[in-house]
């Protein structure tokens, strides 16, 4: 199993199925909000439809902070980013630590640029983007050039 480390704290563990702790992140209104713009939560036929889809399609992760998973990232080829951290474990700065591992593991893949589809509402992944050097563009995607 791919694993990449992040800091002292975070560690990157390569996708595997484990849908019981990760159906708990997706069982909380606010996160699907966040994530999907969905009013409901996720069953376990949604959850493992969905990282059926990014496994096949990117570079997919459990965030595991502490010795305990609490979210997931994925790195599309096309420089897509998906990043859900648990509710619990936000605020701690674990996703900008997690994206700038993604940034070097994108430059690795020499990948040119790197977008995130974030929802107007959603003003704490705007800001969690932006300090670590993402910008809106035009289209309302956050991008950061690799170049």
């Amino acid at each position: 199993m791919k694993s990449r480390s992040v800091d002292g704290e975070i560690k990157l563990v390569g996708y595997y199925p484990n849908y019981k702790t990760a159906l708990a992140w997706y069982l909380d209104p606010e996160v699907c909000k966040q994530v999907d713009n969905r009013d409901e939560v996720y069953d376990m036929k949604l959850l493992k439809s969905m990282y059926g889809y990014l496994n096949e399609r990117g570079e997919l992760y459990y965030i595991k902070y502490k010795n305990r998973l609490c979210g997931d990232v994925c790195l599309h080829p096309d420089g897509e980013i998906n990043i859900v951290v648990a509710k619990g474990f936000q605020n701690k700065h674990i996703g900008r630590r997690v994206i700038g591992e993604i940034v070097r593991l994108a430059r690795e893949k020499d990948i040119p640029e790197l977008y995130a589809e974030i929802y107007s509402f959603n003003t704490q992944s705007q800001r969690m983007f932006e300090s670590v050097g993402f910008r809106r563009s035009d289209d309302g995607k956050y991008r950061l050039s690799l170049r």
